[in-house]
């Protein structure tokens, strides 16, 4: 046993050195991946009427943050009397200021906000924060605020600063107001907001399959496990693109998939090149089949992905972002509700 926790601590420090090149490696997705990923809502276009949901889905902002009201305005947990002070506030905006902004790909950018460095953040797995910014007037010449939810790549109990990943969207309002923020300029933010409720060994088996942005839970989720040389969870991703270029962080997966046996990647991209390996084509049955360990009792499936993916392997969460039925792929292969999750 001593001997096994000593190659993966090995493995991990192996794998965190061969992603340091994460920041502006453009196409390839790299970043500075000394950050566990989390979930970053991208947005769709704002004339399509629905907010975001798990992954990209636009639900309006009000119903969205209306969902998470509850939480936000619940009493934060007492903290731990030896643990650092958190820079969030579950009740309150907080004002953090940007330091950086480096490109990952085409469309995409991390952006680097700093506070105090005697801080923790104050995020859990899984777990994501709110992020406000007024956006023109309304009729009444009040201000008009937006509200997305984002997941920060960086670790949840790094100290004096977190990291997002964007993907920029041309009618995003919360995208395109966060390519125009430039060093020094600060964004509201409140949280954390649970989502799953990670603990080591829950499930013996995780399966995860993601779109796009849905990645970031996902790696939340597979940085908590690998880091953890006491969680014995076996962990096997499908991560659908539209091509490869498109593919985010693939360094780090391709690090963290290399020196942890536990974890495993399998890529699909709609358009592929002569070169490309991977799966090819939309998700389907046999991909799911051959990616994802089978039903049972010790398997919990994450979902995240954008509308279009959601409705064809597990369906979409509920109007009020309950669960909702489970359909699609998933139902098809045998998986019941209480084996799935989406986020």
């Amino acid at each position: 046993m001593a001997m096994a926790m000593a190659m993966r601590r090995a493995g991990r420090a192996g794998a965190l050195m061969r992603g340091a090149e994460f920041w502006g490696n453009g196409a390839t997705g790299s970043a500075r991946c000394m950050a566990s990923v989390a979930r970053v809502e991208d947005e769709r276009s704002s004339s399509s009427g629905r907010a975001l949901g798990a992954f990209g889905a636009l639900l309006g902002a009000g119903a969205l943050y209306g969902s998470c009201q509850g939480m936000i305005n619940s009493e934060p947990a007492a903290a731990e009397e030896a643990g650092p002070k958190s820079a969030l506030n579950p009740k309150e905006f907080v004002k953090f200021k940007l330091a950086e902004v480096h490109d990952v790909n085409h469309n995409t950018k991390v952006y680097r906000f700093t506070f105090d460095s005697q801080e923790a953040l104050g995020l859990n797995v899984a777990s994501c924060l709110i992020t406000k910014a007024e956006i023109g007037k309304k009729k009444d010449g009040s201000p008009n605020y937006v509200i997305r939810p984002y997941t920060p790549i960086s670790p949840p109990d790094s100290k004096g600063y977190f990291d997002l990943l964007i993907k920029i969207y041309p009618e995003g309002k919360m995208t395109q107001h966060l390519a125009h923020l430039k060093p020094g300029d600060e964004l509201d933010v409140k949280g954390p907001i649970p989502k799953l409720p990670y603990t080591p060994n829950m499930k013996k088996q995780i399966g995860m399959v993601a779109g796009g942005t849905g990645i970031t839970p996902m790696l939340q989720v597979i940085d908590a496990i690998v880091s953890n040389p006491e969680d014995n969870t076996q962990v096997s991703l499908v991560f659908a693109n539209t091509s490869p270029a498109d593919i985010l962080l693939k360094a780090k997966l391709d690090a963290l998939s290399f020196a942890h046996p536990n974890f495993k990647v399998f890529y699909v991209v709609d358009k592929s090149s002569e070169e490309w390996k991977g799966g090819k084509g939309y998700l389907n049955k046999d991909m799911l089949v051959k990616g994802l360990p089978a039903p049972s009792d010790d398997t919990l499936i994450l979902v995240c992905g954008p509308p279009g993916m959601m409705n064809i392997v597990s369906g979409d969460k509920a109007p009020d972002r309950s669960q909702g039925e489970l359909v699609g792929i998933l139902k098809d292969l045998g998986y019941t509700s209480e084996q799935v999750f989406k986020f």
